[in-house]
């Protein structure tokens, strides 16, 4: 039996209508980490606890959302277990996966419409990470104290 993929979830203002969108559209559960409106807010104040909620291993992986996804990204790349890919396209999705083995998905609102959002997040959640030559590449990403 397949085991569930705990899902996490956080976005700005700006990605508000597409996160409720991905989640009514779930066959899964999903832990909503907001915000909750579409009022004006700042996207770390919702990217570090998801993020957090990662690192703990509460959920397996996260879908974040802002405008152009830039800021979600960088935001959850200072986390040291997070591996933050932007997608805006089949195969950027497919690639982040596959290639870089990420375990955040971020989403830039501004650039896909809801059906390509879905898209991208059944692509990312189905795509396994090949390993290989891969791997190594992947072991390296984070800093070394």
């Amino acid at each position: 039996m397949k085991k569930k993929i705990r899902i996490g979830i956080a976005c700005d203002h700006a990605g508000f209508e597409l996160k409720e969108y991905l989640k009514a559209v779930s066959r899964g559960i999903i832990t909503d980490y907001g915000t909750y409106s579409d009022i004006s807010v700042d996207y770390a104040d919702y990217v570090h606890p998801a993020c957090e909620a990662l690192g703990k291993n509460v959920v397996d992986v996260l879908i974040l959302i802002c405008g152009s996804a830039n800021g979600v990204a960088m935001t959850a790349n200072k986390h040291q277990k997070v591996r933050a890919a932007l997608c805006w396209n089949r195969e950027s999705a497919s690639l982040a996966r596959a290639h870089n083995d990420a375990n955040v998905l971020c989403i830039p609102t501004r650039f896909v419409d809801h059906n390509l959002a879905y898209e991208i997040v059944n692509i990312f959640m189905e795509t396994a990470f090949e390993g290989g030559r891969h791997f190594t590449r992947v072991e390296k990403i984070p800093v070394k104290n």
